[in-house]
């Protein structure tokens, strides 16, 4: 037993740091501000990912289910159109942040507007005024999209696995402790990344871009590939 919940915690350790999760959580937390708060997001990844596991993965195990595979190739294609999404959301979020129009109106009644940059300004207003404006739903978001990728994939495979352990005991323990190497990982890149966005964020606004700039593409990257991957065996 004790080399299973071993094995299930190392599976989930290395589970969380596949490419699409690596990619998702880095587009998530490229746009936040602190070290604490961008692991806690990885964390809420982690926990979405972990209630799927629980539930979805749970129910396949326990009733002996069979994913079916058009239905697994669609949430897969789900999740390649989610980090589209998320990795073009927050390339749009940096290009829209460096100008803004500005309307004015004198005294005499004339009105004009005007572009404004605010590339050279570490705290930029409209991010800063983002984030916290909606950072209850950022938490939800977080963990809606760790319980999406959960489901594509992670369920039946941890179920499959499960289902070769030599108990029922085995196996739950299995899920659970593979649930939690999922959470650690996450927790534990967000940590890593953390570093350098919080530092470039306070010391160099150019980098801090082309850190999130860069997690964008690579998002749309993955996504468009998986997108490019699953739409074939799932429309065809």
């Amino acid at each position: 037993m004790f080399t299973w919940i071993v094995f299930g915690f190392l599976l989930g350790l290395q589970h969380a740091l596949e490419a699409d999760h690596i990619a998702t959580v880095a587009s998530i937390a490229a746009d936040k501000r602190g070290f604490s708060r961008i692991v806690r997001h990885g964390g809420m990844w982690g926990l979405g990912h972990a209630l799927t596991l629980g539930a979805f993965g749970g129910a396949v195990y326990a009733l002996e289910l069979t994913l079916n595979g058009r239905l697994a190739t669609g949430l897969e294609f789900a999740v390649g159109l989610m980090m589209v999404l998320l990795g073009g959301r927050l390339i749009y979020a940096i290009v829209k942040a460096r100008i803004h129009f500005h309307i004015h109106r004198h005294r005499t009644g004339e009105v004009h507007f005007h572009a404004h940059s605010h590339a050279g300004d570490v705290r930029n207003h409209a991010l800063s005024t983002h984030a916290h404006g909606h950072q209850k739903g950022a938490w939800g978001r977080s963990l809606a999209i760790g319980m999406m990728h959960g489901l594509a994939g992670s369920a039946a495979l941890v179920a499959l696995t499960a289902s070769s352990a030599p108990s029922v005991h085995v196996g739950v323990a299995f899920m659970l402790v593979f649930a939690a190497g999922s959470i650690a990982g996450m927790a534990a890149f967000s940590a890593v990344i953390a570093v350098p966005l919080s530092w470039t964020a306070s010391t160099l606004t150019w980098a801090s871009r082309a850190l999130q700039v860069l997690a964008g593409i690579i998002a749309v990257g993955i996504g468009l590939r998986t997108i490019i991957e699953t739409a074939p065996v799932l429309f065809g």
